[in-house]
């Protein structure tokens, strides 16, 4: 990135590792505030090209630049929740967040002097970018969602929430409390991570066996299946709900799609498959599990929220390379 042109803008940045170092933190603010790691890219960009937007004396005049980067970022977002409802409304199907393949998540926690009544309402990194917690998210306002991924996932205080959602330290707290209701209330009980791991495979080894009794039984009586293909690809335009219904369909799209291989891999952090056609992916599933019987799964088609699984390996610098 250049800065724009001038005696004063071309001089050199020494703070410029700096400030790209922030792009991690970035990166993993705006995936949990928009459940789009293309649009979260954009909108680090865009707020880069703010900051190299001033001058070297307006930047060297701003105290905290991971501060300023983080605000200005959030804002971004903040406006950009405001007007994806509608554009989802408009979106052919369902919309599913974008999977995440392992590699992709860079964890670089900001820990501020900010404290909360409860540390136990606290989410860690890990949890926050799994399937489930980010589909909850949808459901929130966007000050909701940004008052609560900044305070209880990235550890700012009520006061740095407030200025740069621009309400007050108190309209912020009740925000955050909101938005941990809503958690709290669509939360399955945490299963152990080798007990989904094992469920998983064994929910693998009979949808390739197409034994639909087997699938009914590690299904969960009220489970939901969701499909997103954007319209891109097709894909059920509803969610498919309740246990049978969900293993026959299933058992089904094996007879549809005879040569589909599919592979165990983490999706956001959680045991998850991965379905393969001549060795591309063209399906990416994430689990939620309750116990041993999987509540809900999330089957993500649509080919531009794919990239990161064609392209086969991530670095945290670039678009385009991910790991999995």
């Amino acid at each position: 990135m250049t800065n724009p042109s001038g005696p004063e803008r071309d001089r050199p940045d020494p703070g410029l590792s700096a400030i790209m170092s922030e792009r991690h933190q970035l990166i993993n603010l705006t995936y949990r505030l928009l459940g789009s790691l293309t649009e979260a890219e954009d909108v680090v960009q865009e707020t880069y090209t703010r900051w190299y937007a001033m001058s070297a004396r307006e930047r060297d005049a701003i105290e905290s630049p991971g501060g300023w980067l983080t605000t200005v970022a959030s804002r971004i977002c903040l406006d950009q929740l405001g007007s994806a409802r509608a554009r989802r409304e408009r979106y052919v199907g369902e919309w599913v967040p974008e999977p995440l393949p392992t590699g992709t998540e860079w964890i670089s926690g900001r820990w501020s002097g900010g404290t909360t009544a409860d540390p136990a309402d606290r989410v860690t990194l890990d949890e926050s970018v799994n399937m489930a917690f980010l589909v909850v998210l949808e459901l929130m306002t966007p000050a909701e969602r940004v008052a609560f991924i900044l305070h209880d996932v990235f550890r700012y205080s009520f006061a740095e929430v407030a200025a740069i959602v621009g309400r007050t330290p108190t309209a912020c707290r009740q925000l955050a409390s909101s938005a941990r209701r809503r958690i709290r209330t669509s939360q399955s009980p945490a299963a152990p991570a080798a007990r989904r791991a094992d469920t998983v495979r064994a929910f693998k080894q009979a949808w390739e066996a197409k034994d639909i009794d087997a699938l009914i039984g590690l299904l969960a009586p009220e489970a939901t299946a969701t499909g997103d293909g954007g319209g891109l690809v097709p894909a059920l335009l509803r969610p498919v709900e309740g246990a049978e219904e969900v293993a026959r369909f299933f058992a089904g799209r094996i007879d549809v799609v005879p040569d589909l291989t599919l592979l165990e891999s983490t999706v956001n952090g959680q045991p998850g498959l991965v379905a393969k056609m001549d060795g591309a992916p063209v399906s990416v599933l994430a689990f939620d599990i309750a116990g041993d019987r999987i509540t809900q799964i999330w089957s993500v088609l649509n080919p531009d929220k794919l990239r990161l699984w064609r392209a086969g390996s991530l670095l945290p610098e670039g678009r385009g390379d991910a790991a999995g």
